[in-house]
């Protein structure tokens, strides 16, 4: 499917899987507007877009606000005449037992982490109804399928997005209109870094790995060809077959190759 022509929405682009996404997708000719709260980093994304050939645009804007979420589609359609594609990428975590997680932090990553993508679709979905055709996809997470110790706030706001995505794609069977989730497992991108910073320590993983290159090409060929579960990693797929088979056993997996905390 040739994708010159097209234009997308990406939240969360200023850095990692929304960036990097952003960027290859404008390899492939499609006009991207980034979205995100750090007006330095997304003017340098798109510098950096433009001088490659590719075109770009950005607002400033807060997955959290609705109207924020109204404006970058708008600002989409606006700039480039059309919305095909809306990428809900923002998020971050959280690492700690139930205890440890304070309330406030846990409403802020459901904002920002379901209600960021309840936004994106409430935004996108009323454009891709009225042209007959669009593509939704949400940047979720493996843990999604398969929770993991230590992180269950987390972990519940990427089931959120799933069983969103699963709804949404049975709404919208036989029409113009594609819905797909991405799967990545854990992903070298600023998510360690940014947890050290907002709450003084860090995770580290046993089990395997992924670029944040890998997961935006995933998303390139899902855009190709839309799908409804995408997983960069591919194994990952066998993760959610043997939980629903042996859950036991996996939760004994999990625990040993899950996430460990660094610092304090």
């Amino acid at each position: 499917m040739d994708l010159s022509g097209r234009v997308a929405a990406v939240t969360g682009a200023s850095s990692g899987i929304g960036l990097a996404v952003a960027q290859h997708l404008a390899r492939e000719g499609v006009a991207v507007v980034l979205g995100a709260r750090r007006a330095d980093r997304l003017d340098d994304a798109v510098r950096g877009i433009r001088a490659a050939g590719g075109r770009a645009d950005f607002i400033v804007m807060d997955v959290t606000s609705e109207a924020d979420v109204q404006r970058l589609v708008q600002h989409a359609r606006d700039g480039f005449g059309r919305l095909d594609i809306m990428i809900c990428n923002a998020g971050f975590g959280f690492y700690g037992t139930v205890e440890e997680t304070p309330g406030p932090t846990m409403q802020h990553m459901m904002d920002v982490n379901f209600m960021g993508t309840f936004y994106g679709a409430r935004a996108s979905l009323p454009i891709f109804r009225a042209q007959s055709h669009g593509h939704l996809i949400v940047i979720a997470s493996i843990v999604g399928q398969r929770g993991i110790a230590m992180m269950s706030g987390y972990s519940a706001t990427k089931a959120a997005q799933v069983a969103f995505v699963e709804s949404l794609r049975t709404e919208f069977i036989g029409t113009g209109i594609a819905v797909s989730v991405v799967l990545p497992i854990s992903t070298e991108t600023e998510f360690r870094s940014a947890m050290a910073r907002d709450y003084g320590h860090a995770v580290s993983g046993l089990g395997p790995k992924q670029s944040m290159d890998d997961v935006a090409r995933a998303v390139v060929r899902c855009v190709r060809r839309p799908r409804a579960e995408v997983y960069p990693f591919a194994a990952a797929r066998f993760l959610t077959i043997v939980n629903a088979i042996a859950p036991a056993l996996t939760d004994k997996v999990v625990r040993r190759y899950g996430r460990r905390r660094e610092g304090p």
